[in-house]
């Protein structure tokens, strides 16, 4: 009898179905579930928000990891769901599913990355127009690809807003990796020839997602630390985005409204 071979999902050609169970399994579905959803990695800019008298508590996400409270806000007449993301491709994916399963239609993340093009990016806000797939958790939603592209209309929409709000901007590619201390030098200078402008842990998979669920999906970056050089520069990557906060809150809103 000869001895079965075991394939990978890197080696798949296809996503085999169906799965055993799904987020509606363990996610309820929660009425009157604002259609737009957005959310960040930042806890400092979600409790800024969720602190506001405007704010309020509608839901929850479970884990072993603790409670993720989901809130809702209204912005311009309009509802919007708003969370903290998990860190991390497989994390984050699980969290958005649920939200899914909770009733959002249409999703904004956004967060910080490295910087690998310093001189290109400065700045301004980064659209990912692709993502490379350094990562594990969009090859269960994908067939294996080297990249995934974002959705063209979702980009313009980005960028007609980026625009009417007056901020500078760049389109680019991102490198989504799972292993944020194996950034490597020789592997940043691999991933810069190819164009990359950022590194991030989440990008390839939340496309792969999206897609997969057919959800309207946006995401943008804003650099934190620096990876250009030879030398490592932390800048502002531990104050976790709370320099900007209403910016970039507003314009996952007004990115949310537009779609």
């Amino acid at each position: 009898m000869g001895a079965c071979k075991l394939y990978t999902i890197f080696q798949r050609t296809e996503i085999s179905e169906p799965a055993l169970f799904g987020p509606s399994d363990t996610t309820k579905k929660i009425e009157n579930f604002p259609e737009i959803c957005i959310s960040t990695f930042s806890d400092s800019i979600i409790q800024k928000f969720a602190s506001s008298d405007k704010a309020e508590r509608i839901g929850e996400l479970c884990s072993a990891n603790g409670i993720l409270p989901v809130y809702k806000i209204n912005y311009r007449n309009t509802a919007i769901a708003f969370y903290r993301s998990m860190v991390g491709a497989p994390a984050c994916v699980s969290c958005f599913e649920e939200i899914i399963a909770m009733g959002a239609k249409k999703f904004v993340l956004f967060g910080s990355c490295g910087v690998l093009d310093d001189d290109k990016v400065k700045d301004s806000v980064i659209i990912p127009v692709s993502a490379v797939r350094d990562e594990g958790a969009s090859y269960h939603y994908i067939a294996p690809s080297p990249e995934i592209e974002a959705d063209a209309r979702s980009v313009q929409i980005l960028e007609r807003v980026l625009t009417d709000c007056g901020c500078s901007y760049v389109k680019g590619k991102t490198w989504t990796s799972d292993a944020i201390y194996r950034e490597t030098l020789s592997a940043i200078r691999e991933r810069r020839q190819q164009g990359c402008l950022a590194v991030e842990m989440e990008c390839a998979s939340m496309l792969a997602v999206s897609r997969y669920r057919r959800i309207p999906f946006i995401q943008f970056l804003y650099g934190a630390d620096n990876l250009s050089s030879e030398t490592w520069e932390i800048r502002d990557l531990m104050s976790y985005g709370l320099t900007n906060a209403e910016k970039y809150m507003v314009l996952a809103f007004e990115c949310g409204l537009a779609m």
